[in-house]
């Protein structure tokens, strides 16, 4: 039970910033709040496997954060569990993909499955939280981690239904993607940046993966000081919603910042949008507030 001091303290802590000190966010909220986004699969069954390597690369993969959620890899299925603030903010990273995408590749938001005939690659999926939704929507998907206990958990939990044993899962890295010189109509890498060696490096690999004309969308925490205090110290340290030390501030990329980098590589941003969380209903809404949790959507470059 939340006492009504935490509450007060929250409300506080999670209402739009105000207009003085909230991040600029020129790219305009254009999304359309679609609520029939599928939802996640039941849990799936706990893997017995003993804990595996992870996978290596030279660039942009940070070994502290792979061991990190490789010790809580059997968990990401379980809607109470570390990845519980994942599966309560997937609606609404879904509705905006939704909006985004079907405006980009011209298909109906509507249609139960709007992105038949589409490739999308989910780089850092782990459990699969967001691939198997995808699939759900018609894409061919192919979702990749570093940590190889995640891809088990993540084939596991999509071979539990015929909509989502296609999914094509692979225990990689971007990196090794574009060495392959795969290309994808559609590159989403969300909530995964703030965990990498190298931002850049590895924004240039999501680059590289995404076809001309195609789109990107990453996800991420700005480096504020209301990222801090409800990110880290409200999430990890008072209500316990993840393991502390899931996030280290320093890690944080403000939007500016990933603008600049995605624009080097390539990628020129279409729209920004904030997700914002109500302690009252327990659930989060799309806004123009990019002062905390916010998502980027951008096209690949020609030149």
């Amino acid at each position: 039970m939340i006492s009504k001091h935490i509450l007060a303290r929250l409300r506080t802590l999670t209402r739009p910033a105000c207009r003085s000190s909230q991040p600029l966010n020129q790219y305009k909220l254009q999304t359309r709040r679609y609520s029939d986004a599928p939802l996640p699969s039941p849990a799936a069954p706990a893997s017995t496997s003993p804990p595996a390597a992870t996978l290596r690369s030279k660039s942009s993969l940070n070994e502290t954060e792979l061991r990190k959620f490789a010790a809580i890899s059997e968990t990401w299925w379980d809607a109470e569990g570390p990845f519980k603030p994942l599966h309560v903010m997937n609606p609404t990273r879904l509705a905006f993909i939704r909006s985004t995408l079907c405006r980009h590749f011209g298909k109906d938001p509507n249609s139960s499955r709007p992105f038949e005939g589409l490739q999308f690659v989910d780089v850092g999926c782990g459990g699969g939280i967001l691939s198997e939704p995808l699939a759900r929507m018609g894409a061919s998907v192919t979702g990749i981690d570093a940590v190889e206990k995640n891809i088990k958990i993540a084939q596991l939990h999509a071979d539990l239904d015929p909509t989502t044993s296609s999914i094509d899962y692979l225990c990689t890295t971007a990196e090794k993607l574009v060495e392959e010189q795969r290309k994808f109509d559609a590159v989403l890498a969300l909530e995964v940046i703030e965990h990498v060696a190298d931002p850049a490096d590895f924004c240039e690999s999501l680059s590289a993966l995404t076809k001309y004309g195609g789109a990107t969308l990453i996800s991420t925490i700005n480096r504020s000081m209301r990222a801090y205090a409800t990110a880290i110290v409200v999430a990890e340290y008072i209500l316990h919603w993840l393991p502390r030390g899931t996030h280290q501030w320093s890690s944080f990329l403000t939007p500016e910042e990933l603008v600049l980098i995605l624009q080097r590589a390539s990628i020129s941003i279409e729209e920004m949008a904030g997700f914002v969380y109500n302690p009252l209903t327990g659930r989060w809404s799309l806004s123009d507030d990019i002062s905390v949790n916010f998502i980027a959507y951008g096209t690949k470059n020609s030149n």
